[in-house]
């Protein structure tokens, strides 16, 4: 049976868990104090940072969610995403409208990559 790799695991949660040959992780920002364009910005560079420690990439987003409090976000977000994603490898997306659990919060990401390079 193959091990369950956790980084960053608190009692509540893991920065990633990977498994199978997937990858499982999700960011919001670290700062609250901008707008949609930094935060997301952040939010991205975030996983970035996580997917590369864990030896994957863009290139390999099998599925994102994308959670938005205001969806008067979403063009600006949609600019951000379309220059981030590498030309012909969009993963499944899915962007939903919801109130997250920090109000200051404009944007949460939650994605699936497959692991490794």
């Amino acid at each position: 049976m193959a091990d369950i790799l956790r980084t960053g695991t608190t009692r509540r949660w893991s920065d990633t868990v990977a498994y199978g040959g997937l990858l499982f992780l999700c960011e919001v920002p670290a700062d609250t104090a901008g707008d949609i364009v930094a935060q997301a910005r952040q939010v991205l560079a975030q996983l970035d940072a996580q997917l590369t420690a864990a030896g994957s990439g863009r290139g390999r987003i099998l599925n994102a969610t994308i959670y938005l409090p205001d969806p008067a976000d979403l063009a600006a977000f949609n600019a951000l995403w379309d220059e981030w994603i590498p030309s012909g490898t969009a993963p499944v997306r899915a962007c939903l409208h919801a109130p997250l659990t920090d109000p200051a919060m404009r944007i949460e990401i939650q994605m699936v990559a497959a692991a490794g390079g």
